[in-house]
């Protein structure tokens, strides 16, 4: 049999289609022709109907048919399917043949065509078969409608008689812009003919059923059933192909099976088994797809066969599960959502695991030394089978026994040779490969590095160790993070063996060093032996053989190794042992994570050896950040003498160190660490940081859980001691402590604008003098920025702060401070707006200092910061109001009115004010200098100062509007302050107020109060204040408190800017606060104007006494 006798024929992996020849078109030197032929092949979408187009010479040959079995009643079948059959219906026999032939219905040579066309219908007709032959006419003209053209009907009549078509099976093709339109209709009408034509195919086959029997005919009633199926499929009814490929797989399964056919029905189990997958993933139901193959392995995996080709079950086996796997794979391409527990990786898995197996098989079965017999039983005449499944030396055989023992024989171990040749690590890695993928695709970590092992073991017997290296390296960071480390010792014995056998010294090195770590799980004998290597290659030696590698291939790395350590300018190697768990653990540390300047830098250093036998060492260096320090952090050994490590025992190297003065604030950390081994060959492990490796960190933890002692008589171990032990891989250089105390005074809270004092006072406490010390204050930096443009800070007490002055005074010199002296400075800040701040006050100088015997300048500096609140000192009110102190809404032109104000103290100290001032736009103060109310007035907290202010609006402004009045200032200190203190000028701005103009203003001249029954007399003084005469009408009013003489109602004639005098003489009736009578006025030609305007200025109540009586000199005696 072939070799590649597993792999599905591709005419079964296919889709099928309908299968038409097209005969009559020069596609290579006719552009027209070549033009259909592209429209019909090339860009075909999915919506156009499935049909397999192939363009055949009018001669061309077809398969002849056989002679029809009329009876089957002494047929014994040879076989269930031959190998040609789906590619015969698929590429050779079409369903229908079209003939492409250029003629138009007015060529004048029609009689002539049109016999010529007969004869080429006539030589493409397939004799003794249901195919079909159609002609399309290829014309250069567009064909009118059906029925107008009647000279096209008549001819194509005749046509259709000479060449023997109905009517249905002649098609006229315009050769115009529209090619591809009329090309898709003619698919269609190709589609159904062989529709047709495979409908009739499914009939013939059913028809040979009446005339079977189970007896002899098993095999023809699967592979009737089979082809029943595959036509269905050509006919693309799936359903239909579903359910005859359902029942020939139930067929296949009750054929007698015996060892000389059980190869063919597993052959054919398989092939019907994968259309069923198909179909299933094709109509979207995955479920039965995977309960079907589920099944087919179940029936399947225990029919073997021969014994001595079991080898033949498992590659069977595994293309099951890869054709499974793969037919999924394309599911989901096509939109199937997979999950994690289901998906095709584990297919591909499985198929490598019966790979595995057939290579384990091989081995058994097939003999190094056979030879192939002669000749060989493999060959067929043919080169290839007659039916699927069968053996080429007893081709057509369906009886239990062979034909010929011998020829079995040599048969079997022809497969076996074959089969000797095969790589079959070349199969087990692809299948693995496509596993991991997928594997990967799923997020299923554990599953991909479980499969990416065994990849590396396939490379590792396949020979390709840089490979199966690759993969391993890869893999051994999951199992050391996940601290698997049973699984990662035989991994890295893999690995050792695959750097022994290479001579790859680095390495070989590596895994060594691993594998005699605490993480490894050897015995304590195999750790000796590779212990014993590892410093052999130290010493540019041969390291003896590993064990479990084959002899060829231990003597071939014997010569690598000779000549590896015969070159001397490799004999330096730098290994970084941080992702590793190798026999060496480090750990460093710095003894704090901060350390002072004129303090010396302490670390420590700590090694164990976990290996079985004392280790030596040359050099130990710590590299740091700031690499002028490394020359303090290296431990050498002295001459020809090494250091040694003991196993189990912890090794402390300690380091110290002065730091320079110009890192101050800056950070220091470990970048690595390097120990030297070797005497002949020089290797340096390296750590990153301060140590530690893969496995540390775990530890650590578990240390840290496990401190306390379970019992009373528990002691630490010294595996616990080491875990114990912490990485502190960095500290910081800080300034050195200073020796001075910095107090400030101050009165909280601070008022808004003023001048606020903070009296800072430094004294030293250091043994020397404190050089050059400077004092910045202000603002602290970091807060919100508008605080920075409301914060001024000042050192001068004269001036008021404004917006130059800085939020923050940066290196005030203060001089030089002597032991035990103290210096003050004030510094004055001015908030100009309210809310806390923060205030820095930074004290710097320096000093000189020694260290170790070495003396330095020392930088030193405190801080010290205060919180302050910010308030406002008072909170100033104010309102207007009438000359009778009622309150206005509005203002007239001319008329006085009173601004009165109220200055409320909300400060917690007492405030002096000084003077206050109005500063007005519009109006104009009735009073010629006015002087301020409230000049040298003290207010304690929540006391309240108020003053007024007697305003009037000139008559020059816009009436009918609102206007602005001006501003308020108050001038004020701190009572408590000194009186050099500059004074705080508050601005209050007043507020606006709408202005009107009245056309008459009246107001009245009257006594403060007046007397029952005695004359009370009142003058109204009336004025016109517009441009024109005004009529005025005045009515007084009748009250029951007063009687009054005068006239009762009266017209007047007012000139502009004249005033009119009214007199009238009231007489009270009772005492008491009484309503005046009121006095009605209109002005005709102002309707707007009404009464209660006009009348507002007027007085509206009086105070009336009570009637008095005159005391005679006997009543003041007698009182």
């Amino acid at each position: 049999m072939s070799g590649s006798q597993w792999e599905l024929p591709p005419e079964l992996c296919c889709r099928p289609m309908a299968f038409v020849a097209l005969t009559g078109l020069d596609v290579t030197y006719n552009a027209v022709h070549r033009a259909i032929w592209d429209a019909f092949c090339a860009n075909r979408r999915a919506d156009r109907v499935p049909i397999s187009f192939k363009v055949l010479a009018g001669d061309h040959e077809y398969p002849k048919c056989r002679t029809k079995r009329t009876s089957y009643e002494w047929y014994i079948p040879k076989g269930i399917l031959k190998t040609g059959w789906m590619n015969k219906h698929l590429n050779l026999v079409p369903a229908l043949v079209v003939l492409f032939y250029e003629l138009d219905w007015d060529d004048p040579q029609w009689k002539e065509k049109q016999s010529e066309c007969a004869t080429k219908v006539e030589i493409v007709s397939l004799q003794g078969r249901n195919t079909k032959v159609a002609v399309v006419l290829i014309q250069k003209k567009t064909p009118l409608p059906p029925g107008e053209d009647l000279v096209a009907s008549e001819r194509a009549s005749s046509l259709c008689n000479a060449c023997d078509l109905s009517g249905k099976s002649l098609f006229v093709l315009p050769h115009t812009d529209h090619l591809v339109g009329y090309i898709i209709r003619l698919e269609n009408a190709f589609y159904e003919h062989a529709q047709t034509y495979y409908y009739t195919e499914i009939r013939r086959v059913k028809s040979h059923k009446e005339f079977l029997n189970k007896t002899t005919h098993q095999l023809l009633f699967v592979r009737h059933q089979f082809k029943i199926a595959f036509f269905s499929e050509l006919k693309q009814d799936t359903q239909n192909a579903l359910k005859y490929y359902r029942t020939a797989y139930s067929l296949v399964h009750e054929l007698r099976a015996h060892e000389t056919n059980m190869l063919e029905i597993k052959t054919m189990a398989g092939f019907i088994n994968y259309k069923i997958c198909r179909l299933c993933f094709q109509h979207n139901t995955p479920l039965d797809a995977i309960a079907q193959f589920r099944k087919h392995i179940d029936l399947c995996k225990k029919k073997i066969g021969s014994a001595d080709l079991a080898f033949e079950h498992t590659a069977w086996m595994s293309k099951q599960f890869q054709s499974f796997g793969e037919l999924f794979d394309e599911a989901i391409k096509l939109g199937l959502t997979a999950i994690q527990t289901q998906n095709p990786g584990f297919y591909y898995q499985q198929a490598a695991c019966y790979s595995q197996d057939r290579k384990l098989t091989a081995q058994q079965l097939c003999q190094a030394g056979a030879v192939c017999p002669i000749p060989d039983p493999l060959d067929t005449p043919t080169g290839g089978l007659d039916f699927y499944g069968q053996r080429a030396w007893r081709q057509g055989h369906q009886s239990i026994d062979p034909p010929d023992p011998e020829k079995e024989r040599t048969g079997i171990l022809a497969l076996q040779i074959k089969e000797r040749d095969v790589p079959h690590s070349e199969l087990i890695i692809a299948l693995l490969s496509n596993a991991v993928a997928q594997f990967k695709k799923y997020k299923c970590p554990r599953m991909k590095s479980h499969l990416m092992v065994q990849m590396g073991e396939e490379y590792y017997h396949a020979k390709d160790y840089t490979k199966a290296l690759k993969l391993l390296d890869y893999v051994m960071c999951d199992y050391r993070t996940e601290r698997w480390w049973a699984l990662l010792t035989a991994i890295l014995s893999t690995a050792l063996r695959c750097s022994y056998l290479m001579a790859n010294v680095k390495d070989y090195m590596t895994y060594c060093m691993e594998l005699l770590g605490r993480a490894s799980t050897l015995k304590e004998e195999q750790k000796s032996r590779i212990e014993k290597n590892l410093l052999k290659v130290l010493k540019n030696e041969v390291p003896d053989a590993e064990p479990d590698c084959e002899p060829s291939g231990s003597s071939a790395a014997a010569t690598l190794w000779k000549d590896r350590m015969a070159l001397s300018g490799s004999n330096e190697f730098s290994i970084e042992v941080q992702d590793y768990v190798p026999f060496i653990q480090c750990k460093a540390r710095f003894l704090a994570p901060s350390f002072h300047v004129d303090q010396p830098i302490q670390l420590q250093v700590f090694l164990r050896a976990d290996c079985p036998h004392p280790i030596s060492f040359n050099k130990l260096s710590v590299s740091l950040s700031n690499q002028s320090y490394n020359q303090w952090c290296v431990v050498e050994a002295s001459g020809q003498d090494t250091m040694l490590l003991t196993p189990g025992e912890t090794s402390c190297f300690s380091f110290n160190f002065v730091a320079k003065t110009q890192d101050v604030g800056k950070k220091i950390e470990m970048t690595g660490i390097e120990l030297m081994l070797g005497s002949g060959r020089w290797v340096f492990l390296s750590w990153r940081g301060a140590g530690g490796d893969a496995a540390s960190a775990h530890e650590a933890l578990q240390a840290s859980r496990s401190a306390r002692p379970r019992g009373p008589g528990a002691g630490a171990r010294p595996e616990g001691a080491w875990d114990a032990l912490t990485i502190q891989h960095s500290t910081m250089i800080i300034s050195r402590v200073p020796k001075i105390s910095v107090q400030l005074s101050h009165q909280p809270p601070a008022l808004n604008n003023e001048m606020y004092c903070i009296t800072l006072s430094i004294q030293s406490q250091e043994e020397g003098v404190a050089r050059e010390v400077q004092l910045t204050a202000g603002l602290k930096p970091g807060q919100d920025a508008n605080l920075s443009q409301a914060t001024h800070v000042t050192l001068d007490r004269g001036q008021v702060c404004d917006a130059s002055d800085p939020a923050l005074l940066p290196d005030i010199p203060l001089g030089d401070l002597n032991p035990g002296h103290k210096v003050e400075q004030r510094v004055y800040v001015r908030c100009v707006s309210t809310g806390p701040r923060v205030f820095l006050f930074h004290v710097a100088y320096s000093i000189n200092t020694s260290v170790d015997g070495q003396e330095i300048d020392c930088n030193c500096h405190k801080d010290e910061t205060i919180a302050i609140e910010t308030v406002e000192p008072f909170e100033v009110s104010s309102k207007f109001v009438s000359t009778k102190l009622e309150p206005l809404d509005r203002v007239v032109v001319d008329i006085p009115f009173v601004l009165m104000t109220d200055l409320l103290s909300s400060s917690p100290w007492p405030l002096l004010l000084h003077s206050s001032s109005l500063q007005l736009v519009t109006m104009a103060t009735c009073t010629p200098h006015p002087q301020s109310q409230l000049e040298q007035v003290v207010l304690q907290t929540g006391e309240c100062a108020s003053e007024c202010f007697c305003l009037q609006c000139p008559s020059g402004a816009e009436a009918n509007g609102t206007v602005a009045t001006g501003q308020y200032v108050i001038s004020w200190r701190r009572e408590s302050s000194s009186l050099d203190t500059p004074l705080v000028h508050t601005t209050v701005p007043l507020p606006h107020i709408p202005l009107e103009n009245i056309p008459l203003y009246i107001h009245a001249e009257l006594p403060s109060f007046g007397r029952v029954r005695e004359t009370l007399p009142v003058r109204y003084h009336i004025e016109n204040r517009t441009a024109l005469v005004q009529q005025v009408e005045m009515a007084v009013e009748p009250s029951d408190a007063f009687m009054f003489s005068g006239l009762k109602q009266v017209r007047l004639h007012i000139l502009p800017g004249a005033e009119q005098q009214m007199l009238y003489n009231y007489y009270p009736l009772m005492a008491g606060y009484q309503s005046l009578p009121q006095l009605n006025i209109s002005l005709p030609r102002c309707p707007a104007t009404d009464t209660h305007t006009l009348r507002r200025f007027l007085p509206q109540r009086i105070f009336v006494k009570p009637q008095g009586r005159e005391l005679d000199d006997a009543s003041i005696a007698a009182a």
